[in-house]
């Protein structure tokens, strides 16, 4: 994950050349480390992913309390879609992304047992302005 080359080019024209230097340098690590905490989030997300599968899944014919079970296993299916979003924007960048993120961590959050009306309600509005700009002001085609 090197610095594009226009980049360098850029800062190529400001500063001394010991800060051009480290100015690249810095940028590459940062990428680098970017990119292996990316790594390691999905990596940590697969895990998850077999464990509801092999461990969640099965609890629902099993379990005494289905209602708990399934609300268990929607909580852990948000979490695992926060830390795909995650990695997504660790890697790319994208204001999309981070929008993303917001909005499954507050869906997560609505389907909380301890959530009152008035946190559903501003749960609600918060996912929909939240739709609106990711809608009418992020640049790009929504998916």
């Amino acid at each position: 994950m090197a610095v594009d080359n226009q980049t360098i080019k850029d800062a190529g024209t400001e500063g001394t050349p010991l800060e051009r230097y480290v100015n690249s340098h810095v940028g590459n690590f940062i990428h680098l480390f970017l990119t292996v905490l990316a790594v390691l989030v999905m990596a940590a997300a697969c895990v998850a992913l077999f464990q509801i599968v092999h461990h969640g899944f099965p609890q629902l014919w099993s379990a005494s309390d289905e209602y708990q079970t399934l609300h268990q296993l929607l909580q852990n299916i948000l979490l695992l879609a926060i830390a795909g979003e995650l990695g997504l924007l660790l890697l790319f960048h994208r204001a999309s992304a981070a929008v993303e993120v917001v909005m499954f961590v507050i869906a997560r959050r609505m389907v909380a047992t301890d959530v009152t009306a008035f946190d559903l309600l501003m749960g609600s509005i918060a996912l929909a302005a939240l739709m609106a700009v990711r809608f009418y002001f992020i640049p790009g085609k929504p998916k």
